[in-house]
């Protein structure tokens, strides 16, 4: 599967942006999808789950919680993640990720990346 993330750009604090994240092949309904993001000089941050349905989401991080979402819509090939409330910490390459596992909650679990998104959020 090849994974295009796109919807990045630069936000005021407060604000709000929703990221896409494209998938070719038509077995996308099948793969657990997750979000990353990476600031400069930090290690790569697992930011949300979502299940193949996307009944079942996860939310690793505990700053995002309450204010980011993920979706999918299996029909379109794509997942989403929503993002309320920015705060200039959450300035960040945003990487969209596919696993072979119907629902995948470790890092190590994704096999398949897209490029990054830029987030950058102004305070």
């Amino acid at each position: 599967v090849q994974l295009q993330a796109s919807g990045g750009g630069l936000v005021q604090a407060g604000g709000s942006l929703r990221l896409s994240c494209a998938a070719s092949g038509r077995t996308f309904g099948h793969y657990g999808m997750g979000w990353f993001r990476q600031a400069p000089g930090k290690e790569r941050e697992f930011v949300a789950a979502i299940n193949w349905s996307g009944g079942t989401t996860h939310y690793p991080l505990d700053s995002v919680k309450g204010r980011f979402t993920t979706s999918r819509d299996n029909a379109k090939n794509t997942v989403y993640l929503q993002m309320n409330s920015l705060k200039p910490e959450d300035t960040a390459v945003y990487y969209c990720a596919a696993s072979d596992f119907a629902y995948a909650t470790t890092h190590n679990s994704y096999k398949y990346w897209g490029q990054g998104t830029q987030v950058t959020v102004s305070s």
